[in-house]
């Protein structure tokens, strides 16, 4: 079956007006002119998307199904027709990403100068959320997602598994220097129960933890491990700079790593796979993501010998 596409405006505005003479108005086309792309549409695909009710047309169950496909394939070909534009006058390209905070905070953005060296003339937008957006519906080109997925409806690139250490500010290092995981127990620890315990186990203890500030969000957790006020399990590429730097010190040679949800994946609509510049970005990432991380990685831990 193929639909007729130049009904499928048509059908988009009939559908968000719920109405046929709304939508010629809108589109400029007359009222006889919006009936007969509706008839032709609704013949072509052999079932109804209307209910009549008087002067307004309502969209039935079938009708919401397809409107929903309707509306992504238009957003798609709009933004394939801006990118061609773009392309076609010299204008920057624009890349609309999105990132849990933590990441652009700690990661990101001290890398964006290199970002810009290497493609002066893409534009990065990049959105900060702890929720996962829907790219096709919000607009986003990609996405950083941690986790197992699947993502429907996403192809999705490993990036790296990144697993939790303990870490904490040089001043508790110092007092700690020596210490074995069960003296943490007296500390002030950052962050949830289900992490510090499963930590505790993978060190060989089973015991039950009770933290002193539990934060939704890492990057603010970490901020407060490097203000001194308390140990963190903080996730290792958003701690390898101030590691590196030595903000923080790493504690303990244990490390927690999660598949369910230590494993960060680059996502996007399957239709970008061949885009330059999203095959830029996934490129750049994979190789600052490993290649940066290792040569940063520090010596040790503290008190290693």
């Amino acid at each position: 079956m193929r639909l007729p596409l130049q009904t499928l405006p048509t059908f988009r505005a009939v559908a968000q007006l719920s109405s046929l003479r709304a939508a010629g108005e809108q589109l400029h086309l007359t009222h006889s002119a919006i009936s007969q792309q509706i008839r032709l549409l609704e013949e072509q695909i052999g079932f109804p998307v209307f209910d009549r009710r008087g002067r307004r047309v309502v969209l039935n169950e079938a009708g919401i199904a397809l409107l929903r496909v309707v509306e992504q394939a238009l957003s798609q070909l709009d933004e394939g027709v801006r990118m061609a534009g773009a392309i076609a006058h010299g204008e920057a390209q624009l890349l609309r990403l999105t990132v849990l905070p933590s990441f652009a905070q700690h990661w990101l953005l001290p890398r964006m100068h290199m970002w810009r060296q290497e493609h002066p003339t893409l534009t990065m937008e990049i959105h900060t959320s702890l929720k996962a957006m829907d790219l096709k519906r919000d607009g986003y080109h990609a996405a950083l997602r941690q986790g197992r997925g699947p993502w429907r409806g996403l192809t999705a690139t490993k990036l790296l598994d990144s697993p939790l250490l303990v870490v904490c500010a040089p001043s508790f290092a110092t007092r700690l220097k020596g210490c074995n995981a069960l003296d943490l127990l007296h500390e002030p620890l950052l962050g949830t129960r289900a992490r510090w315990e499963a930590w505790f186990a993978k060190a060989g203890h089973d015991c039950r933890v009770t933290p002193t500030t539990v934060f939704n969000d890492m990057g603010i957790m970490l901020q407060a491990a490097e203000r001194g006020l308390g140990i963190g399990l903080g996730r290792e590429m958003l701690v390898r700079d101030a590691l590196h730097e030595g903000r923080l010190v790493q504690l303990f040679p244990e490390v927690l790593l999660d598949a369910n949800s230590d494993t960060f994946w680059l996502v996007y609509p399957p239709e970008l796979a061949d885009w330059a510049p999203l095959c830029a970005l996934q490129n750049w990432l994979i190789r600052e993501l490993n290649e940066a991380g290792a040569a940063n990685k520090p010596d040790g831990v503290w008190g290693d010998a």
